[in-house]
């Protein structure tokens, strides 16, 4: 074909997933980021003289990112050394009680079975052979494929599995609800319970299609040698193998549109770039709100603000942990955790006793554990970010209470202020706009939730989107698999 050129805003794993599929198709990419670096939000913070992950800090979902760079002529294991872990995550609680999670399903179930009792084992092989036939289900005619309605996901999911696989992906109850009825310990119903706010929500208010997570787990978890940022930097060289032409710390501040099409964008210097189409990776509300120009607002829905996902306050530290026996991944419990959703989502505040994640970077496979450690800590947080700030001393007290909650749980984690960068929704609406702070775009609450997202096509002809606001959701690998969805449908349109 005549080549085509395709600018492409934003390098974050959709992004960058999207430039590496239309390069190779033998499209002229542009893509811009405004950032210093490749990622979105796998990226780094400088603390001191230590480099700390601020983002992701595991994969999951690899033979996503396998096939991405096996469809580009090369390898993943060639360009990126992945790293087993063999804990998914340590989980502990405030009230007594300590509990690893592995990739290995008799051996989860032996550690909940120590944990909690045979009948909570048993309640655990009931939930994994009810996640493993909804990833089975949902795999190919969801989360792989153009966004459905509930209409045509209920034909693809028939065409291609037996009734029994269609009547495994009801969401109803709602995930907390469903949980209860594989446990009857609380604390294992929080633990999985936490699925939901790896898409930026609440137990409470989420479908129990949900419970596939616990099969992506159980298939395996990574880490990236040298942090989650390597992969953005991996991906964003692939490309430019390719042919992509990156541009960092560029900002496009208008998209252009003649004859109700997208053709372009124009950078805050003013610059006009021309292209055949755009493709845009970020929160949607970027583009509803106007930040790209009156002319593409319409482009997709406004979103009420109650509906955005969970922003949260993190921390990344350099300092010393003492007192407890800390993994990689590791999370600290309250023993009320439907009040923790309840005060983030109804009240819009900060809980006093927060649940708690820390990664100890340096802990795990390939460590390397000196005097000072890595550490990344979040807590969860309302999607406010861009209609209040917050002072030192109140990010400070908000700080104090999640290290508190460790210590309750009998970790002392030790480091001076200057050696402890916060950041706060406010800061992810800055580097994200549009979000207020969302680090997922919309919750996936109600029964409908996930037909609500935009697909890769917007409502403007020539302009498509991808990230983890869309089609089909958050969390890096449904980014990636978002940018491979524009392009795809992208190169349909205009071949």
């Amino acid at each position: 074909m005549t080549q085509r050129h395709v600018i492409i805003i934003g390098a974050g794993a959709g992004g960058l997933s999207a430039s590496i599929d239309l390069a190779r198709a033998g499209v002229r990419v542009t893509l811009l980021e405004r950032a210093a670096t490749p990622g979105g939000k796998m990226h780094t913070r400088e603390v001191d003289d230590l480099s700390v992950d601020g983002g992701p800090t595991v994969l999951t979902m690899r033979s996503v990112f396998e096939q991405l760079f096996e469809d580009a002529g090369t390898s993943l294991s060639d360009s990126l050394t992945l790293l087993d872990s063999p804990v998914i995550a340590r989980h502990a609680w405030s009230d007594g009680g300590l509990l690893d999670l592995f990739p290995d399903r008799e051996r989860s179930r032996h550690s909940i079975e120590q944990f909690a009792g045979s009948d909570n084992a048993a309640g655990f092989d009931r939930l994994y052979t009810q996640s493993e036939k909804i990833h089975r289900a949902l795999s190919s005619t969801f989360m792989e494929a153009t966004k459905p309605s509930p209409l045509t996901l209920v034909g693809r999911v028939l065409r291609e599995h037996p009734l029994s696989s269609l009547l495994a992906t009801r969401p109803s109850p709602d995930l907390w609800r469903a949980l209860g009825g594989f446990f009857s310990d609380e604390r294992l119903q929080q633990l999985f319970g936490r699925y939901a706010t790896y898409v930026g929500s609440s137990p409470l208010s989420t479908p129990a299609t949900l419970m596939l997570i616990a099969h992506v787990e159980l298939d395996g978890v990574w880490l990236v040698d040298g942090g989650m940022h390597r992969l953005a930097r991996t991906m964003a060289d692939l490309g430019q193998q390719l042919g992509v032409d990156l541009h960092l710390n560029t900002h496009v501040s208008e998209v252009l549109v003649k004859n109700r099409k997208a053709v372009g964008v124009r950078l805050d210097d003013g610059t006009a770039l021309t292209a055949d189409a755009v493709v845009f990776n970020g929160d949607t509300q970027a583009i509803a709100t106007g930040q790209l120009g009156e002319s593409a607002s319409s482009a997709v829905t406004l979103r009420p603000n109650r509906q955005r996902a969970l922003s949260a306050f993190t921390w990344c530290i350099k300092g010393q942990a003492s007192g407890f026996d800390l993994d990689h991944h590791n999370v600290f419990f309250e023993s009320n955790y439907p009040s923790e959703f309840n005060t983030i989502f109804e009240t819009r505040q900060v809980p006093s006793k927060p649940t708690v994640y820390v990664c100890a970077q340096d802990r795990g496979p390939a460590g390397n554990r000196n005097k000072a450690e890595r550490f990344l800590m979040l807590v969860n947080a309302p999607a406010n970010g861009d209609n209040r700030t917050w002072s030192t001393d109140e990010v400070n007290h908000i700080r104090d209470n999640a290290l508190a909650v460790l210590d309750r749980c009998g970790l002392t984690l030790s480091f001076r202020d200057e050696e402890c960068v916060a950041t706060t929704p406010t800061d992810w609406h800055s580097r994200f706009p549009g979000s207020g702070g969302s680090l997922y775009g919309s919750a996936s609450h109600g029964l409908w939730s996930s037909f609500t997202r935009s697909g890769a096509r917007s409502r403007l002809k020539g302009l498509y989107l991808s990230g983890g606001s869309v089609h089909p959701g958050p969390g890096v690998p449904m980014a990636t698999l978002s940018g491979r969805l524009a392009a795809r449908t992208l190169l349909s349109d205009i071949i």
